[in-house]
């Protein structure tokens, strides 16, 4: 079906708001059977009725999200109601709704709460459980398609969406055997995926295929029945096993996590660049306090040398950006910590600091572990700061991922 989406919002297309919408509904919409063939952002106000005239009759489904709120520059309510030829009317439930809301947090209910409470005829409402505007949905008639008309604020929109939008949407749109799976790759690009994977999987009947290229990753999407979608997970399982980080979306933090509380051990990071970066992601996923204890961000070489054990004379005769000093770095935060993996990295970010032995964006990873050989390789990531340190995490972590599943560093 016919499906278009309008964000309003006139901060999001003076882009102090960055629009998320697209991004989360064409995922959710996907996995009800349906995609977005048009996303508008248009500011609030007027416009949102000559975008409603030029594309009602082009679509079997609108989605609007913005201008539900008590403002006068929220105005999505009147103007589709006029363009309808729709009465308001003074709903008092959700009016109720509205008071009890103001009423937890001291506010009165004033205009701003009354213009709310208005709901177009024929209109069904979509409760709002985690703010005031109330979400309303007019069904598929002569002079409109079905139309849903949903609050800005994520933190109301994506609720609503999933608890009242979805089931509707599930029942215009009818049973669906179309699923989708998505792997995501570590150490290599897109066109060498792509190469070797393509002339495979396009044996399949009915298998759309589609790549995305991200930082330090590489995602495979392929759509299609359950049997096909069986099928080429067992054609990428077969031809990259050990490049596989995920099928199901998994951040390669979040895997890491998992084998190291299946495996029952421990992680600990010595972090000179990236400052934290390492722990900084790990912590993001829940469960991280029972594989992580502590970790170090060793920026001054004094605090390499007193915290970890790495010998002075190291880094005078390799400099601290070596093979030599991650090495050691690995090896003490494993002996001081007494965890069961410790991950290193030093490196130059930049934009100062390089030389032409060692240039800006060179980095060095160490990976020790109990029972097993550290492990150091070198990296050169020359871009912005901030790009740099998500580089050289991502391939931190993906070391102790290959680690922890018995694949080689590649």
């Amino acid at each position: 079906m016919r499906l278009d989406l309008i964000n309003t919002g006139t901060e999001l297309v003076l882009g102090r708001t960055v629009n998320t919408h697209l991004s989360y509904l064409g995922e959710k919409l996907f996995l009800a059977g349906l995609r977005i063939q048009r996303q508008i952002c248009i500011p609030d106000g007027d416009v949102i009725g000559d975008v409603l005239n030029e594309r009602m009759p082009h679509a079997d489904i609108i989605i609007v999200t913005g201008g539900l709120g008590p403002t006068s520059d929220d105005i999505t309510r009147e103007l589709i109601s006029e363009m309808l030829g729709l009465e308001l009317h003074f709903d008092d439930a959700v009016a109720d709704n509205v008071k009890s809301y103001y009423a937890l947090r001291n506010r009165p209910f004033g205009e701003g709460g009354k213009r709310q409470s208005m709901v177009p005829e024929g209109a069904i409402v979509l409760p709002n459980n985690h703010g005031t505007a109330p979400g309303l949905y007019l069904p598929k008639t002569k002079k409109n398609p079905h139309l849903f008309l949903l609050p800005g604020p994520p933190r109301e929109l994506y609720p609503m969406f999933e608890d009242e939008t979805i089931p509707y949407l599930r029942k215009i749109v009818g049973q669906t055997d179309v699923e989708s799976k998505e792997w995501k790759f570590c150490g290599m690009g897109e066109s060498e995926l792509a190469e070797h994977l393509e002339p495979l999987l396009s044996k399949i009947p009915e298998l759309e295929i589609g790549y995305c290229a991200k930082t330090m990753e590489v995602h495979l999407r392929c759509v299609g029945s359950d049997n096909s979608l069986i099928q080429a997970n067992k054609i990428v399982r077969n031809k990259y096993p050990h490049h596989v980080v995920s099928d199901d979306l998994k951040l390669i933090e979040e895997v890491v996590v998992e084998l190291l509380r299946e495996k029952g051990q421990w992680v600990t990071f010595a972090e000179s660049c990236t400052g934290g970066f390492l722990a900084h992601r790990l912590t993001n996923v829940s469960g991280a306090s029972a594989v992580l204890a502590e970790a170090h961000v060793t920026y001054a070489n004094e605090v390499k040398t007193r915290l970890l054990d790495v010998d002075p004379k190291s880094i005078e005769a390799h400099g601290v950006v070596s093979a030599k000093v991650v090495t050691q770095m690995a090896e003490g935060a494993l002996k001081v910590s007494g965890a069961d993996h410790a991950l290193a990295i030093t490196g130059i970010a930049g934009p100062t600091g390089g030389s032409d032995e060692k240039p800006v964006g060179t980095v060095y990873l160490g990976l020790a572990s109990k029972g097993a050989e550290t492990h150091a390789e070198k990296c050169f990531y020359p871009i912005d700061r901030e790009s740099f340190k998500w580089r050289t995490t991502q391939r931190a972590f993906d070391l102790l991922r290959r680690r922890l599943l018995g694949y080689p560093f590649e």
